[in-house]
């Protein structure tokens, strides 16, 4: 009975611990829920009642990256769809779907192609990292790491990273201009511009990447001068 107690031990202790921590997570939601309901006793009836954002946020599954937080907006002020690296891959059903959720019922004015530097996809597609299944999402960002290889090798290997981080969010916001979703929209008149932005972990700052495409008869000219400013500052 000793000995089977001693085998027993580790693991029961490993399962309580995981409980304590998930239960810790839901009192933490009845703390905020009641909080949030004295301080604001509308919230939840105001936010049950609609969902009207103006934004959608296409981010990445990064935990440090959390978009309300970042942007100072409220819940139901955004609509968000992250993946590994903040891509927009035209044979991707599931953020296409959330794009045109957003864009057609939604009647949002903003589409946001949000990275970060220090994006871990990306550093894995530049130094050729294998990271399983994940793999085939990654084949994607190689393609943007080839598209521009001949920059990236003329610069300093310090400054690669952050510069295909920029490169990367770049040609995701032109892939998201060229999707039928948004090209639709704007042949239908929609008010809709899209925007491509990268967030920087070390000061919790948002940097315009200089995209705002609001017809397709702008895209090829802002691509040309998102393309050279990146070049431009990873020249300096």
């Amino acid at each position: 009975m000793v000995l089977w107690q001693k085998l027993e031990s580790p693991l029961m202790t490993t399962t309580a611990n995981t409980h304590s921590d998930i239960h810790a997570l839901l009192a933490a939601n009845k703390k905020w829920a009641a909080e949030t309901a004295a301080a604001r006793p509308d919230f939840f009836t105001t936010l049950m009642a609609q969902q009207a954002p103006q934004y959608m946020w296409v981010g990445c599954s990064d935990s440090r990256v959390p978009a309300n937080q970042i942007t100072g907006l409220e819940p139901g002020e955004v609509f968000v769809h992250r993946n590994v690296a903040n891509m927009i891959v035209h044979s991707d059903l599931n953020m296409l779907s959330a794009v045109q959720y957003a864009v057609d019922v939604l009647k949002i004015k903003h589409l946001l192609i949000v990275g970060h530097y220090g994006c871990g996809g990306v550093g894995a597609a530049l130094s050729n990292v294998r990271i399983g299944v994940g793999d085939n999402w990654i084949r994607h960002i190689k393609d943007v790491r080839n598209l521009h290889w001949d920059f990236l090798a003329s610069i300093p290997e310090e400054k690669r990273h952050a510069t295909l981080c920029e490169l990367n969010v770049v040609e995701q916001t032109f892939n998201a201009a060229r999707s039928s979703v948004v090209q639709d929209a704007w042949e239908r008149g929609n008010d809709l511009s899209v925007h491509g932005w990268i967030y920087g972990l070390k000061d919790g700052l948002l940097h315009d990447l200089h995209i705002d495409v609001s017809s397709r008869s702008e895209t090829k000219s802002h691509y040309d001068n998102a393309i050279a400013l990146i070049k431009q500052r990873a020249l300096q």
